[in-house]
């Protein structure tokens, strides 16, 4: 089942299983909004609504099923307790990947789908649901509101359930594979379907479609292995338990997993963090320099949504434009502030600015060290006349790119002690001048799109 609700540090080398995961930075948002949503409850009016819903759905269905149904299984009770047990059991091993949590219990639904009445399944699916955790229960601090996401979350086991009644029910069969797949892929489409359903309530209109995909993998992964549970289970109803080892084994690589990204989440706190530190540094060495940074990202930031740049490349660029000057708190402040044109020693000094700021944010390394080779590049143009490695065209990278061209663009709107600012059509004027000498065209463009 599948519930829908989300740079590594330099000393560790490639491939290196301690090596902590960067996230993507919409991945790292919707895994944080998910976690929130966990842990307080519902955020907005529209998802209690909307989970009230399925839930009250969920029982309309279950109920009808278990009333049209006919079955000619007879399980003890104790096999039917069991079943309920162990899916309370397994719905504490929850596999964080991206945006989404994935729960193993196909280790136990396809057995189940093979033993107790069809009818029966999606109500001892909730059963488990509800008593994952008996000490809330007991005591009623499982809230309405909790008690309806568990019953939405078993929305999954009625698909494949009517699927294998429509069937016919009997004993696991190998030249029944066709129908066991029909099943598997109408327990993906009903979870799929309630989980947009709730994301819908959420206000979520990117939902991270991958992490849906890969733990719909998991799901196929342990299919066959619940199918050979089933198999062992035929006259055996207690062999179920042979899972157990497994359950406990998944129970270890998915707590190291949530370890794992709870590292990712500090790490991507800390990077941005510590870039937010080092411009109130330049802020405050250089109020201009300062003021200009942040205008140097909001327009960088349009430029890179008007070029669809992914959330990594966008975070990556809402950086490099925010520390592009940050190596010029090592120029000389007589240099810096200099009310005139500068003679060409102050500019061979200036000029050094990228790589003091590439080599301030290679100290710090991870992420900010990646930083740092794309600051070095922001001066470089278009006909390789820029510097400090005089990179031309396509060879001086994208971020580069905009970040050169919105510096420029803040520059000239901007006043200063040796000149008055130009007015925005001036200033995009100048720019249009000079796309393709000093600039990528297609940035320019992209800028005069988003400023007119």
């Amino acid at each position: 089942m599948v519930s829908a609700a989300t740079s590594a540090p330099a000393f560790l080398p490639d491939g290196d299983p301690r090596r902590t995961p960067e996230l993507d930075p919409e991945v790292e948002r919707q895994l944080a909004d998910r976690r929130e949503r966990i842990r307080r409850g519902p955020l907005v009016r529209s998802d209690r609504a909307v989970t009230y819903a399925l839930a009250a759905g969920f029982l309309v269905a279950s109920f009808t099923f278990l009333a049209v149904a006919t079955s000619t299984r007879h399980p003890s009770p104790f096999v039917v307790l069991l079943y309920i047990a162990l899916y309370a059991l397994l719905s504490h091993v929850n596999f964080e990947i991206d945006a989404h949590g994935a729960v193993p219990v196909q280790l136990v639904l396809v057995p189940m789908l093979f033993t107790l009445p069809l009818a029966w399944v999606p109500l001892c699916v909730a059963a488990g649901y509800l008593v994952r955790d008996p000490v809330a229960l007991v005591t009623g601090r499982l809230t309405l509101y909790k008690a309806a996401l568990r019953l939405v979350s078993s929305w999954h086991a009625l698909g494949p359930a009517v699927v294998l009644y429509l069937a016919g029910e009997g004993p696991p069969k190998w030249s029944s594979g066709p129908i066991y797949v029909v099943a598997l892929l109408t327990q993906f489409a009903i979870d799929f379907g309630i989980g947009r359903i709730r994301e819908h309530g959420l206000g979520v209109k990117r939902p991270v479609l991958r992490g849906s995909y890969l733990i719909y993998g998991v799901d196929i992964a342990l299919a066959p292995i619940g199918l050979l549970v089933a198999f062992a289970d035929v006259g055996h109803r207690d062999l179920v338990l042979l899972v157990l080892p497994l359950v406990g084994l998944l129970q270890v690589f998915a707590r190291e997993r949530e370890q794992r990204l709870d590292a990712a989440l500090e790490l991507g706190h800390a990077y941005r963090g510590t870039a937010m530190l080092l411009g109130d540094v330049v802020e405050a060495d250089d109020a201009y320099t300062g003021e200009h940074s942040r205008d140097v990202v909001s327009l960088t930031l349009a430029v890179a949504d008007h070029l669809g740049l992914t959330p990594r490349e966008r975070r990556n660029a809402e950086f490099v434009a925010l520390l592009h000057d940050v190596g010029k708190i090592g120029i000389p402040p007589e240099i810096i502030n200099k009310p005139g044109p500068l003679d060409p020693d102050e500019r061979a000094v200036i000029e050094t600015h990228t790589l003091q700021g590439e080599a301030m944010l290679t100290k710090v390394g991870g992420l900010l060290g990646e930083i740092g080779q794309l600051v070095r590049s922001c001066h470089e143009r278009w006909d390789g006349e820029g510097y400090p490695d005089g990179l031309s065209g396509d060879e001086i990278p994208l971020i580069a790119r905009i970040v050169c061209c919105t510096d420029a663009f803040s520059a000239m709107t901007a006043n200063r002690p040796y000149r008055a600012a130009m007015t925005t059509q001036q200033a995009l004027a100048e720019l249009e001048r000079c796309a393709g000498t000093h600039f990528d065209p297609r940035v320019v463009d992209a800028l005069v799109a988003v400023t007119r």
